[in-house]
């Protein structure tokens, strides 16, 4: 049987995370250095719990100021420490709940960097790797993320966004663009449709 995860970012400070747990199968929660601060982790990884959600660890830039969304070039040992703090930090509430950490999934402009940089793909698969090999890493359908993290044996989740538009290389929109969104309900449901049935996506043209 066909089977899928319904994941969404959570954590982040929107108003809405508990109306939306009842509705997914997995949550990737915000760490603090994008978004989030310790009180929030808590509540968030109570709330999944509470809905039999799957937690996941949800690295960004540390940029709150631009949600992180800008894009920065770290080195290599700076992209680890970047990856472990922030998985130790949601790593501390979830033992503190008897629980564990089921996935990560980088946010913003890291995701976006590592779906096309392989070198960054690799660094971000061998930091997750080393925190604990049993982690899964989600990724964009396709990308560096995916196949990086398979060469060195990590599980993986490849992505597929209802509510984002693709260009021919399988990247999504970048966000600086007006049809980045897709904002109408009945074409992300016919965009995930397509998705399932055909593992097809239409991209833009423009």
């Amino acid at each position: 049987m066909l089977t899928i995860d319904l994941n969404c970012d959570m954590g982040e400070g929107m108003s809405n995370d508990a109306a939306l747990m009842q509705f997914i199968s997995s949550a990737n929660i915000a760490c603090g250095f994008h978004a989030g601060d310790e009180d929030t982790m808590k509540r968030t990884v109570e709330l999944a719990l509470h809905h039999d959600v799957a937690i996941g660890a949800h690295p960004g830039f540390a940029d709150k100021e631009n949600f992180g969304r800008r894009e920065m070039k770290l080195s290599e040992d700076e992209v680890r420490n970047l990856i472990s703090e922030q998985i130790f930090a949601l790593k501390k509430i979830t033992d503190s709940f008897q629980t564990s950490i089921h996935h990560v999934k980088p946010h913003g402009a890291l995701y976006n960097m590592a779906a096309r940089e392989k070198s960054l793909a690799h660094t971000i698969a061998g930091a997750v790797k080393d925190l604990d090999a049993n982690f899964i890493l989600y990724g964009l359908s396709g990308s560096h993320s995916i196949s990086e993290a398979k060469s060195i044996g990590l599980k993986t989740a490849g992505e597929v966004f209802a509510d984002r538009t693709y260009q021919n290389d399988g990247s999504l929109t970048p966000r600086s663009r007006t049809n980045a969104l897709i904002e109408d309900e009945t074409k992300c449901v016919q965009q995930v449709l397509q998705m399932v049935k055909s593992n097809s996506v239409t991209c833009e043209t423009t």
